[in-house]
């Protein structure tokens, strides 16, 4: 089914940037670019949950 096979490749490269953003996070924890990943890991998320809900509705 194509609908799937987008959704799987939409969501691995979401959780893909938000391990990325995350270990970055994590090996830099009190540095000011570590705080920022972690902010951004958050808005990754919430950017992931949007996209594949507009391609469900889809």
């Amino acid at each position: 089914m194509k609908t799937y096979q987008r959704f799987a490749r939409m969501k691995t490269g979401f959780a893909q940037d938000n391990r990325f953003l995350r270990g970055h996070a994590k090996r830099h924890q009190g540095a000011a670019p570590a705080k920022t990943s972690a902010k951004n890991t958050v808005l990754a998320k919430r950017n992931m949950a949007r996209a594949l809900n507009r391609h469900l509705d889809r």
